[in-house]
């Protein structure tokens, strides 16, 4: 004992952590803020350099080195490899020397670590083969592949197809697709516009440079139409395996105008686009499996499968990080990464491989220390790899090696404790390794008895304090490498009470209430109160205005509670305290509510029209459930809506129901909300997607009608049905027509639920003949109920006659109005629509005449927008549908000279009694304009008052005005046969007289 506290002479040493600390220089290893990433050089750029960013934060500052392909690069100076600050500059990068892998390694004295590793690439887009092409000839309506064969290349290239010149490219659509995996162009029916030359067209985008070629043409020319119809063949084929990394996009290609399912799981919310290409964004695990591309038409279907793999690249579970530790210790790091393939995880310190050697133990992801040494401190690093990429974490290890010091932690100065209560004296001083702790009161030495325990980690504490217990109390800590010793002082206080405490209460939600706390304690302190719920501190100022303190007294503590939420329910517990003691009293608040959300939410039994639905029963928040109500949502429409079900009213006991009146084969999501006295309550979790069975269609298409098109046909139009009412796959339309007054029905089938139109083609069509007409819906459960029917005319032809007697009249410098005798009814095969006027200048093509079209039978137009003083030619056209009929005779109309431009100029007024007589200078038309037959002017008291319109044939006007006038507007302008000419305003004042 005495040895362990005697006074110690030796001087020691600043810890090297603590002086760092109060000087503010702390030393550590690198820290990357900057790495090297892959970098992408085009061949023949002008750039002459290639810059690999490296930058990390140490104290003192680092240095830096670079490796190529895992050997370190000498920096000299005439090489073409330069350090600017930590970044790799290569002046006129070359391929064949340059091309490779780079790490940077950053050092100082605290050790060296190293960035992940960054390649090099140059990229590079050749020129198409100088090979003619061999052209291509097929029959109308059938289906050809035109073969990109691109040149070598690097990176990825997007490709586009030309049509005869440049810039005109040919657009991707449901005939064509030009597939971004091959190049190759495919049209699925060819047309009369296809034949032509045709040239594939790639583009390169390498960073700050793009760069396109394109190949020789290749001739397309088509032979005769061939109508047979083939079943369809799918010509671009996605791979049957695709690889895909977590996290990024994957395409499937799949060209002959087909439709994508996943086979072994739900299809994902994040598709996107449609035929012929199947895109994921994001793609994640869930999206792993097969799928299928389906061609159908009315002679067969054709079939594709493949599987979408996800890999993913390294990504950290569980990194290091700094860590300081007392020499003679003993460590265990651990890194753990994500992946797959499942990555494999190597060490490195201070930039070299770490292997199992003597006191270390390397074991995959984990590094173990065995008594550690000072010079085990240094710079380590973790690296997770699999074959999609290299993940690294580094963290620095200091290894320490302090005598006690009590100047960071010193036992409390003064340590106020409460009588009857207990006091928790810490002694935690610096040391490494741990130091070994003895505690004294005065000179006496304290052991461990009922009232005194001295923990393992140093830490005094005392129970059941009395007065007696005050005093001085010392702790010394000693360790090899020295010795120290810290005092305070015990003063002992009266302990606090609670006086008064708070009672349990049951409220309905949305009420008001009061949870009382009054306490007792030593004068000589201050009392605070806080409250807490079921143990979690109550924050007053996050509370949204549910809480809040009920009185400023010191020794009164009430809480508050306004608008009480089912989550104010629990435990409340007032606690008293000082900075020596505390008291605490607890009560039970029950706020009653709504029923919470029914769980584990179940379908089962799924019929076409029906499911049977299960549920686990929810909190009744303290009032009994009365009944349960069933919602449900489509795909179609994000909206959650009440269902029917059997029973209709579903009571409270129950844990299952039938939902009824379902859709057909439609995607569905179920929630089951309970209700009681209080209300609603919150919805269940949605239940999985689930989809049910398919039905023959239950209702006929609507919007039948149609008419119109060529010469011979008969259009039939209706509107696609909706997803919710087709029932099942497969769906398309039956169409049955007839001439009205035939017997036999015709019928055609076509498939695809978008279609939306059918035409009949036959010679033996006369125009406008009508035809009865109907519909029905098909999937593959069966047929639908038919339409009503409807009568649709055959294609209409133009108009045969011409209207007659056409007038035309100047009515001003830039209008006119044209009259004319309407066509016969018997001259129009179809529903006449109207009249086209055509009208162009004397001297113009009748070709580039202006046109203006009237709807319905009027037989008259008023024309604006005409040129001032020119001759025009007028015809008139009787139009339909089908186009417009022959023109009449052409009539001529001139337009009149414009209105003089000279706005009326000296305009003066004079007031006489309850009259105002105002004046001005003539306007005099010069010789192309048309003549004065007079002036208007506009007359308005204020500006918010309606204009009065005045006529004048001479150059002056008398106009009437109040006895109390004081000011007016007035606008005078020019008028004649051309229309009117330019206004000239004035602000009349009695006062003033021009």
């Amino acid at each position: 004992k005495e040895e362990f506290l005697g006074e110690s002479k030796q001087v020691l040493p600043c810890p090297t952590v603590w002086c760092q600390a109060q000087s503010g220089t702390r030393s550590y290893g690198p820290v990357f803020e900057e790495q090297p990433s892959h970098t992408l050089f085009p061949e023949g750029s002008a750039e002459e350099k290639v810059t690999l960013a490296c930058r990390a934060r140490a104290n003192p500052p680092a240095s830096y080195r670079w490796k190529m392909n895992g050997t370190e690069l000498k920096l000299e100076p005439d090489s073409r490899y330069r350090l600017v600050a930590g970044d790799l500059v290569i002046s006129n990068p070359m391929k064949s020397k340059d091309s490779g892998s780079y790490q940077c390694l950053a050092s100082n004295s605290r050790g060296t670590v190293v960035s992940r590793e960054a390649s090099l690439r140059f990229g590079f887009l050749q020129e198409f083969s100088a090979e003619e092409r061999d052209p291509v000839k097929i029959a109308e309506g059938w289906g050809v592949m035109f073969t990109c064969s691109p040149p070598p290349h690097y990176p990825g290239v997007s490709y586009r197809w030309l049509l005869n010149e440049f810039p005109n490219f040919i657009l991707a659509d449901g005939r064509r697709f030009i597939s971004q995996t091959t190049g190759n162009l495919y049209i699925a029916k060819t047309e009369a516009s296809d034949p032509g030359n045709y040239s594939c067209f790639a583009t390169s985008h390498m960073d700050f440079i793009t760069k396109s070629v394109f190949s020789k043409f290749s001739r397309l020319s088509l032979t005769a139409e061939d109508a047979r119809q083939f079943p369809p063949s799918i010509k671009a084929r996605f791979p049957a395996d695709t690889y895909a990394l977590a996290g990024q996009g994957v395409t499937l290609e799949c060209f002959a105008f087909g439709k994508w399912r996943k086979l072994d799981g739900p299809q994902a919310s994040k598709w996107i686009g449609s035929e012929p290409l199947l895109q994921i964004e994001n793609v994640g695990f869930e999206d792993e499996g097969t799928y299928e591309c389906e061609a159908e038409n009315a002679k067969g279907r054709d079939t594709h499968q493949g599987r979408i793999i996800i890999h993913a690249q390294p990504d950290w579970l569980d990194v290091i990080s700094d860590t300081e530790a007392d020499i003679g210790s003993n460590l265990r790091w651990s890194c753990v990464a994500s992946g797959k393939p499942r990555p494999t995880v190597r060490w490195l310190r201070d930039g070299q491989p770490l292997t199992s050697q003597n006191r270390i133990e390397v074991s995959g992801g984990e590094l173990r220390f065995s008594k550690l040494v000072q010079e085990d401190s240094g710079m380590y690093q973790c690296v997770a790899e699999n074959k999609h990429g290299t993940v690294y974490a580094s963290a620095e290890l200091t290894v320490q090696a302090l005598a006690p010091d009590f100047r960071l932690n010193p036992v409390k100065r003064l340590i106020p404790a409460a009588r009857s209560g207990k006091v928790i004296i810490p002694c935690q001083p610096r040391a490494a390794p741990k130091a070994k702790v003895l505690w004294t009161k005065g000179t006496e030495l304290l052991v461990n008895s009922s009232r005194v325990t001295i923990t393992a980690d140093g830490t005094l504490i005392l129970q059941n304090i009395s007065k007696s217990d005050e005093g001085k109390y010392t702790c010394f800590a000693e360790n090899p490498l020295g010795k120290a010793n810290s005092t305070g002082i015990l003063s002992v206080r009266d302990a606090t009470k609670i006086t008064l405490a708070p009672s349990s209460a049951d409220i309905n939600v949305g009420e008001n209430l009061t949870l009382q706390c009054h306490a007792s304690h030593d004068p000589t302190m201050d009392l605070t109160f806080t409250w807490s719920l079921d143990d979690f501190p109550i924050d007053f100022d996050k509370s949204e205005g549910h809480y809040r303190r009920a009185s400023a007294k010191e020794a009164i503590g009430d809480l508050s509670i306004s608008n009480a939420q089912l989550r104010h329910s629990g435990r409340y517990t007032c606690t008293a305290q000082t900075v020596v003691d505390s008291a605490s009293e607890s009560a039970t608040l029950t706020v009653r509510g709504p029923p919470g959300p029914p769980g584990g939410v179940v379908v089962r039994d799924i019929g076409d029209t029906s499911v049977q639905l299960s549920w686990s029963r929810g909190f009744d928040n303290h009032s009994p459930i009365a009944r349960y109500l069933i919602e449900a949502r489509t795909l179609l429409s994000s909206q959650w809506k009440q269902m029917r079900t059997n029973p209709v009213n579903i009571e409270g006991n129950a844990e299952t129901a039938q939902v009824v009146n379902l859709i057909p084969w439609m995607d569905y999501e179920f929630r089951v909300l309970a209700s009681n006295i209080l209300g609603v309550g919150e919805p269940s979790l949605p239940s999985s997607k689930i989809r049910t069975k398919e039905a023959a269609p239950t209702v006929a298409p609507s919007g039948l009608g149609g008419g119109g098109g060529a010469p011979n046909e008969l259009i039939i139009t209706w509107t696609p049905t909706l997803r919710d009412y087709q029932n099942g796959d497969g769906f398309g339309y039956l169409v049955s027509f007839r001439r009205k007054g035939s017997q036999a029905w015709l019928r055609a089938r076509v498939p695809h639920a978008e279609s939306l139109h059918f035409v009949y083609r036959n010679e033996s069509i006369a125009p406008y003949t009508p035809f009865e007409v109907k519909i029905k819906a098909y999937n593959r459960k069966g047929e639908g109920p038919e339409s009503l029917t409807a009568i649709v005319y055959s294609a209409e032809e133009e108009p045969k006659a011409a209207p007659y007697r056409v007038i035309a009249k100047s009515v001003l410098s830039s209008e006119m109005d044209v009259s004319w005798e309407p066509v016969e009814p018997g001259e129009v095969t179809g529903v006449l629509l109207g009249y086209e006027i055509r009208y162009w200048k004397d001297g113009d093509k009748e070709e580039a005449a202006d046109r203006v079209r009237t709807a319905g039978l009027v037989t008259s137009a008023h024309v604006t927008g005409l040129n001032p003083n020119t001759n025009y030619h007028v015809s008139v056209r009787a139009y339909n549908r089908a186009g417009t009929g022959p023109p009449s005779p052409a009539t001529n109309v001139t337009t009149t000279r414009p209105p003089p431009k000279r706005p009326p100029g000296n305009i003066s007024w004079t007031f006489s009694g309850s009259t105002v007589s105002i004046k001005w200078d003539p306007v005099v038309a010069k010789a192309d304009e048309s003549a004065v037959t007079g002036y208007k002017m506009l007359y308005r008291q204020d500006s918010h008052s309606a204009p009065t319109l005045y006529l004048a044939s001479k150059s002056h006007i008398d106009i009437p005005v109040p006895e109390d006038f004081t000011h007016a507007f007035v606008q005078i302008r020019v008028t004649g046969p051309g229309g009117d000419g330019t206004p000239a305003e004035v602000h009349i004042l009695r006062n003033s007289g021009t």
